[in-house]
């Protein structure tokens, strides 16, 4: 068995999946791109994720946008700023059927988790409806929650949640146009309700730009008296300063 894993190794050479240059090992960055690769790091909003100035107190640390929009779920986490190599990396993922992408996305996100999932947390991923589901074929934050799952061995539910109406790209639309679209878009999947109600949920999405996505299936939850929402994204869009 080793004799043929190092035959494979010597015939398929590690790449990485960004730039394939040669690494060290699978499923990983090089060098270089880990360094040009935006993760999040230090103080940020405890609810969305953005980068704050300073050092946090020990208190409700917020961004301007989490004081004045109410976020129906208690914490937020991201990897990455949602920019240069981070968004070629999710626009892989979602748009060009590199669904290997999957795997070092959600163990980046699995490591930075690591500390807050609970145990009986159950990993609920953002859905799609179904019609986008036949085109792209795969639902990559339900690839990311399976990852997830497994590298911190927790319960993963791909369709405690549906997309009950489809909604067109909200890439040009303002924040309350994207909020008025998803209004009523995802409820919780009425056969999945008992395996829902009195959890710890989190959430998992690719992206969060104004999270109107994140909050309508939030919203959702709350209807089955979930115990507690976390949401959790591999990228976050960061505004210009």
């Amino acid at each position: 068995m080793a004799f043929l894993q190092s035959l494979l190794r010597t015939l398929y050479p590690d790449q990485c999946v960004s730039c394939e240059a040669l690494t060290d090992a699978p499923h990983g960055l090089c060098g270089a791109c880990w360094r040009d690769t935006p993760f999040l790091e230090g103080h940020a909003c405890m609810l969305c994720a953005t980068p704050l100035p300073g050092q946090s107190d020990g208190t409700a640390d917020l961004c301007d946008d989490c004081l004045v929009t109410p976020r129906p779920w208690a914490r937020g986490h991201a990897v990455l700023s949602y920019e240069g190599k981070a968004r070629m990396l999710v626009h892989r993922l979602k748009y060009a059927d590199r669904t290997d992408l999957a795997r070092p996305a959600a163990a980046w996100m699995a490591e930075r988790l690591r500390p807050h999932v609970r145990p009986g947390t159950l990993l609920l991923p953002i859905p799609v409806h179904r019609l986008r589901l036949l085109t792209r074929r795969y639902n990559q934050a339900a690839l990311l929650a399976r990852g997830i799952g497994r590298a911190l061995g927790a319960d993963v539910l791909v369709d405690g949640l549906l997309r009950v109406r489809a909604t067109p790209k909200l890439d040009e639309l303002t924040a309350a146009e994207r909020f008025a679209r998803l209004d009523g878009a995802i409820r919780p999947n009425p056969v999945r309700a008992a395996a829902l109600a009195g959890r710890r949920i989190l959430l998992i999405d690719d992206v969060m730009t104004s999270g109107a996505t994140l909050a309508a299936a939030a919203e959702a939850l709350h209807t089955l008296e979930v115990a507690h929402i976390e949401i959790a994204v591999l990228a976050r869009t960061l505004k210009a300063t």
